[in-house]
Formats: structure tokens, sequence, C-alpha cells
């Protein structure tokens, strides 16, 4: 034994899982999140299926994926998930939430988030930051106009208490917020290729188009997201540091 202590992992609150289709192809989240946060070793906690989430102080970070659920919805799980969350916050833990994440943090630290008056949002698109955003340790070397890849119909509608909005798009001025010093959300996907964008729309274009949206249109408007892609990373050197 040689006194020292085990590195403390990043926690991977799984909310759900891909599609099969593109699972098949491209694998699933936690590929996708152990490639972008460049991390090989994530603690990988799948709280939709109930499993149990550790102590906070036990780990060095929390990222949380995004779902085919609602938060609206308050599954069993999910509102479990917000509790613990809560309690993570306030130990001073740093955390990401990705799309779901991003809207289970604003219910679980005293935000509301439903579904979008706008309506779905899906595809490559454009991020506007805020002035603030360059006092901001995740989103400060960031360009203030990038891309994103977007899949969600739900959205933050209300910030919690001392939450501060730093990012936006054409469909949501909450595209990202800073809930605390150490806690943040973000509406878009940083885990999507442009390949994985393509195939989620590919698979929901029958329910792309009953809303009015062009599927055929959103595909040819898909590219890669460079600068979204090195939020993941950003955060592991912020946990890191």
């Amino acid at each position: 034994m040689n006194g020292q202590k085990p590195v403390k992992q990043i926690l991977l609150i799984k909310t759900g899982g891909t599609i099969d289709l593109i699972k098949k192809d491209h694998g699933d989240f936690e590929d996708w999140f152990s490639h972008g946060l460049e991390v090989s070793d994530l603690l990988q906690v799948d709280v939709y299926k109930h499993e149990v989430l550790p102590d906070p102080e036990e780990i060095r970070g929390v990222v949380i994926t995004g779902s085919a659920s609602m938060v609206s919805d308050q599954e069993d799980w999910s509102e479990r998930t917000a509790a613990w969350l809560a309690g993570a916050a306030k130990s001073g833990v740093p955390i990401l939430g990705i799309c779901y994440g991003h809207q289970l943090l604003a219910r679980a630290l005293g935000g509301r988030a439903g579904p979008n008056p706008n309506g779905r949002q899906i595809g490559t698109v454009s991020t506007q930051l805020l002035d603030c955003a360059g006092k901001d340790p995740l989103s400060s070397q960031f360009p203030k106009r990038f891309l994103a890849q977007t899949s969600h119909s739900e959205v933050v509608l209300e910030l919690p208490p001392g939450a501060q909005r730093l990012a936006t798009s054409p469909l949501d001025d909450n595209f990202s917020i800073r809930f605390s010093e150490k806690v943040w959300g973000v509406q878009f996907h940083p885990e999507f290729s442009a390949p994985v964008m393509r195939k989620y729309i590919q698979l929901r274009s029958e329910a792309i188009r009953g809303e009015g949206l062009n599927p055929e249109r959103l595909l040819e408007n898909v590219t890669e997201s460079d600068v979204s892609n090195t939020v993941l990373a950003r955060f592991t050197e912020l946990v890191s540091g």
C-alpha cells in the first residue's frame, strides 16, 4: 500500500439509451460521452433502470445524459434522481446536464421544464452566447456563435433562483444555463456526431413531418459541430483542475 487515495471517477447518470438502430452502428450514450469527455473509466449508473446513485463525496464530477423520456412526466426514477442532484449540487461537486439532464437540473433546483411552446427542435442549429458567458469557466473559450446538434421537444421554461442564462437558440431562450458556481446545463447534444444527428432525423422523419417540419431540409443542414463537441472535454478539464 502506498497510502495514496484512489482517483475519483466522473459519474455518468444515464437517463435512457439511444434507438436500437443507431446503437447497432454507432454505439450508445456511454460510448459517445466517454469519447467526448476523453475519459475511459466513467462510473455509469443507469437511473432509468433504478440503479442506485453513489454518495456525491465519492465522485469528482457528474454528467447527466439525454433521454427519450420527458421530465414533465415526473417518473419515479426521474424524481429520485432530481432529489439526488439537488443534494449533489449543495455538496459542491461539479455537474453538467445534457438535454434531459439540463431540464432535470432545472426541476431539481427549483425551476420548471415542460413542452416547448415553439415546438420540436431537431438538427444542427445556431447557438448564440450571451455576453455573460465570457466570464463563465465552461463557455468563455467558445465563439459568440457556434453550431450545435439538437433533438428535443421539452425545454427549461423557468430558471431556478440564482441561475444565469448563458446561450440561446432560435427556438429556446434557455439553451445553456449556469445554475450555480459549479453546475451547468446545455439543451444541445455535445456528444452527437453529424452521422448520429442524421440518423435521428431519418428515424423520426414521420413524426417530424407530422409537426410541419421538413426532414429533408433538416438533413441537408446537418453539419459537424466542432465547437459544441468540445464542451465535454472542457468539463473534464474543470473537474480535473
